[in-house]
C-alpha cells in the first residue's frame, strides 16, 4: 500500500513539472507586446497595443477584463480570489469568495501593485508603484499607497511630466516621431533603444 502511495505522489509531482515544463514552451513565443494573445486563450477579455509584463494571471483568469492601451507592470497582482476564506473551511469546506477585475482603456498599474476583487479601475487612470487597491479607481486620475488614494488627476500629473522632459529630452531625441500620432508600442520601445545612448550621454551630464 505503501509503495502505491509513493508512485501516486511521484505521479503529481512528474505532472506538475510537466505542466510547468509545457507552460514554459508556450510562453517562449511571447513578449510583453504580444502576451495579450496567450491570455485569451485562458478567457481573459483583453484590448489591442498593450504592455504586459505578466506571465500568468492565475486559475481565475477569466474574471480580469483589459482594455486597449494599457501597461500592466512587473509583479503586479491582480487577485481575483480572497484565500482568506480559508479559516472557514473546517465548517464550510467548499467556502470561496470570488471578484472581477476591469482595468479600462490607457491605464498603468505600477510595478509590485496588488488590485483586490471586484476592482474597476477607470480609463485614463495611473496606480503607483507598490499600490493596493482596493475599491474602484475613478477615469482620469493618479493613485498610489496602501491603501490608495487619489494624488492628483491625469491632467495635473500630465504637465508635470511633460514640464520635466522639456528640460530633460536630448536634442533630436526621437525626432521622428510627431506629436499626436498613434505609434504601436513595440515601435515605440524599438525606437527608444535605437537612442538609448543618446539619452544615456545626455542625462549623464544633465542629472
Amino acid at each position: 500500500m505503501a509503495i502505491f502511495e509513493h508512485l501516486r505522489s511521484l505521479n503529481k509531482v512528474f505532472h506538475y513539472f510537466a505542466c510547468k515544463i509545457k507552460q514554459s514552451i508556450e510562453l517562449h513565443g511571447y513578449d510583453d507586446f504580444n502576451i495579450e494573445k496567450y491570455f485569451r486563450k485562458q478567457g481573459v477579455e483583453v484590448g489591442e497595443n498593450n504592455r504586459i509584463q505578466l506571465r500568468n494571471l492565475g486559475e481565475e483568469a477569466y474574471l480580469i477584463k483589459i482594455g486597449n492601451h494599457c501597461t500592466i507592470c512587473a509583479d503586479v497582482r491582480l487577485l481575483v480570489h480572497d484565500g482568506a476564506g480559508w479559516v472557514f473551511t473546517q465548517d464550510f469546506p467548499d467556502i470561496q469568495k470570488l471578484g472581477r477585475i476591469h482595468i479600462m482603456d490607457n491605464c498603468f498599474i505600477g510595478i509590485r501593485s496588488t488590485i483586490l476583487p471586484n476592482v474597476k479601475i477607470g480609463p485614463n487612470s495611473i496606480v503607483g508603484a507598490c499600490s493596493v487597491v482596493t475599491k474602484d479607481v475613478p477615469p482620469g486620475v493618479v493613485v498610489a499607497g496602501n491603501p490608495a488614494k487619489k494624488i492628483c488627476s491625469i491632467d495635473v500629473y500630465k504637465e508635470k511630466v511633460l514640464k520635466s522632459w522639456a528640460k530633460q529630452r536630448p536634442p533630436g531625441y526621437l525626432a521622428d516621431l510627431e506629436p499626436g500620432v498613434i505609434y504601436p508600442p513595440r515601435f515605440i520601445e524599438k525606437m527608444k533603444r535605437s537612442q538609448r545612448e543618446l539619452l544615456k550621454t545626455h542625462l549623464s551630464k544633465l542629472l
